[in-house]
């Protein structure tokens, strides 16, 4: 039984991008809850994963550390799991830290959720922010060209599983 959504999004404090997957919402999950599959699509190439760690509970750990083309290691973004419905919605924040402590310097929460629709599936990735400045800031840094690029590398990469 499906999940009714969590909120309506709020276009000035929110960013949202949905496109309908060739693909069944169980490999869509599996390949964003197992470490060994984030790492292959999870960054806009030709960035890399170089280390993912997943606790998949409320309140679980969400880590993931970039890799930049010059070798640079960057942003070691740790996030808190704060919602979990199996095949259906992950939400996540770097407002929080594993067992729901604060962080310092959140900048979203993200809510993706897999519907489905025939064989394929409707993915929405939406990042909540806490200001306009900071959704129209994440914008600017191209929020839709990376997220965009990193669901058409999801797309690919799960024909593979």
């Amino acid at each position: 039984m499906s999940q009714p959504p969590l909120f309506k999004p709020d276009l000035k404090l929110d960013l949202v991008l949905e496109r309908v997957v060739d693909a069944p919402r169980e490999l869509l999950w599996t390949a964003y809850t197992k470490p060994e599959h984030v790492r292959q699509w999870f960054t806009p190439k030709p960035w890399i994963i170089t280390d993912c760690e997943i606790d998949l509970r409320p309140g679980g750990l969400f880590r993931t550390r970039m890799q930049s083309p010059d070798g640079k290691q960057v942003n070691d973004r740790r996030c808190c799991y704060l919602d979990i419905v199996p095949n259906e919605r992950l939400v996540w924040t770097d407002a929080l830290l594993p067992g729901y402590r604060p962080s310092g310097d959140p900048l979203i929460t993200a809510v993706v959720s897999f519907q489905p629709e025939g064989k394929a599936t409707r993915y929405t990735a939406t990042a909540i922010h806490r200001d306009e400045a900071t959704r129209n800031n994440h914008e600017e840094m191209g929020f839709y060209d990376g997220w965009g690029t990193v669901l058409d590398q999801l797309a690919q990469y799960v024909k593979t599983i």
